[in-house]
């Protein structure tokens, strides 16, 4: 931003005509939205240390939720190799159909939670999905057979469903990755808690696989209450904020993706925040969302392939439990590290497509390396991280609107995760200790991932050159600024980012 005044414009506006989404009028959201407000009007304000003061206050809670959400989908596959199927009984089969059952369930409360999650209190929604979810990981603790087993992975994934600050695309992907490489660091205590807890075996009577679960769930509910207190609402309710400055992150989240170049005419136009079911539906109607899950199927059937699966993996290479649980560690700690320094090279370029498509290449490298099975799992999951974290700032770059980004980013994330459902069943114990068939279907996907992002990127930059024609031709005068604000992305003043 650059600073071209040194006193802010003084916006007075009818604060009657303007509310927030929960109806209340604000005075912010007025000085924010007002048409003679300008990033001009914001000049005097230290735009870095704004964004300081929200990530310390934001993204350490936000990756804590993020890290125990992981650990408490993927701990099954620590508890596998402590004895959970030859303690219950169950066949391959049934296990894995205890793992697929949770991406059915989380795909289809994905939208309708993400919706909540945007209609209510995010500081209220997210501590009470994460009692609920806490509560069924430890229930799964004290299961005697596979119907209950089954049953608890099922209410999981409806508890889990709906996780997600305040952050335009510029920068947006540094933060998802802090965010999502909790899930990486999940991996990796996941395997070092594991080993610990193990250690548990007979006490109070219960295998130690069961305290895994138990000791886990226990703590997902403890976080979740002090979450209640910690986390934090919408900008313009952000305390630690003052009010000058929320007014500022309002403004700038309300014009992100819109035309500020004087060169093709200085269009400025605010994303529309109000719910209509329209938008809802614009989301599922809008194709770059469905291309993208193809992308996101192209680095979520390996992310869970691995998590899932790399205990067993590796102890199939002959090494016994504890230290399986253990060589998993270096892998996800790699993975965290690579896709922050990933991201910050995205936000700095403001390209998100050539750093995908290049992790998601190190993914099929890992895969097809042969005869090194844990060099090349290594490798795989340090480009599956850090395409992740892109995969999700990309779409979430390209969608405007609050409530169709809400809505599409939960159609991406719910039907995406319909990948885990796939993987789930990718790597059977017949198949060890290769897993060709595991590795080969991995390798497809990722391949069908990397040609839709390849469609992406060619539709986007097609679709940027018309737009900008029809701007020097002048056909946004067509259009009321509350027309344009209404199209979303699909505006002529919206330019998508690849």
């Amino acid at each position: 931003m650059s600073a071209v005044s040194e006193k802010p414009e003084v916006v007075e506006v009818d604060e009657a005509q303007h509310h927030t989404q929960h109806g209340v009028i604000s005075h912010i959201d007025a000085m924010a939205m007002a048409s003679d407000t300008t990033f001009e009007s914001f000049a005097h304000l230290d735009e870095k240390k704004i964004l300081r003061k929200m990530d310390l206050r934001l993204i350490p809670m936000l990756a804590l939720l993020y890290l125990l959400s992981f650990l408490d989908r993927g701990n099954i596959g620590n508890a596998k190799i402590e004895g959970l199927q030859e303690d219950l009984k169950i066949s391959s089969d049934q296990y894995n159909l205890c793992l697929t059952v949770f991406f059915f369930s989380y795909a289809a409360f994905e939208v309708p939670s993400n919706l909540l999650l945007k209609r209510l209190r995010p500081s209220r929604w997210l501590p009470i999905i994460m009692v609920a979810w806490g509560t069924v990981v430890t229930l799964m603790g004290i299961v005697r057979n596979f119907q209950g087993l089954l049953s608890t992975r099922f209410f999981l994934g409806v508890a889990e469903a709906g996780l997600y600050p305040g952050y335009c695309r510029r920068e947006i992907q540094l933060r998802q990755a802090m965010f999502f490489s909790a899930a990486s660091i999940a991996g990796a205590f996941s395997g070092l808690l594991a080993f610990a807890i193990a250690k548990l075996d007979g006490v109070g009577g219960l295998e130690g696989w069961r305290w895994i679960f138990i000791l886990e769930g226990i703590a997902t509910v403890l976080v979740a209450v002090a979450s209640f207190f910690l986390l934090y609402d919408f900008p313009e309710t952000a305390t630690f904020l003052t009010e000058e400055e929320r007014a500022f992150v309002i403004f700038r989240l309300k014009y992100q993706g819109q035309m500020e170049n004087k060169d093709e005419g200085g269009v400025r136009v605010a994303q529309a925040d109000e719910f209509e079911w329209k938008y809802v539906w614009a989301a599922f109607k809008d194709w770059q969302i469905w291309v993208n899950v193809f992308v996101y199927w192209g680095i979520v059937c390996p992310l869970y392939g691995v998590s899932l699966f790399l205990p067993t993996i590796i102890k199939n290479l002959g090494y016994v439990s504890s230290t399986a649980q253990l060589l998993t560690v270096p892998i996800y700690i790699f993975a965290a590290i690579l896709a922050v320094v990933v991201a910050y090279f995205s936000d700095r370029i403001g390209k998100r497509s050539p750093f995908v498509v290049a992790c998601m290449l190190a993914i099929l490298i890992g895969f097809i390396l042969p005869g090194v099975v844990y060099a090349g799992v290594f490798i795989a999951t340090a480009g599956i991280y850090s395409s992740f974290a892109g995969n999700i700032a990309w779409l979430s770059n390209n969608l405007a609107g609050g409530y169709k980004r809400s809505a599409g980013m939960a159609i991406q994330i719910g039907v995406g995760n319909l990948g885990g459902a796939f993987a789930s069943n990718f790597y059977r114990q017949k198949d060890a200790p290769r897993y060709v068939l595991g590795h080969a279907l991995e390798l497809a996907f990722t391949s069908v991932g990397l040609i839709a992002a390849s469609i992406l990127v060619l539709s986007y930059i097609r679709i940027n050159k018309k737009r900008a024609k029809a701007i020097r031709d002048g056909v946004h005068n067509q259009f009321t600024p509350e027309e344009l604000s209404a199209k979303g992305d699909r505006a002529v003043t919206f330019r998508y980012v690849y």
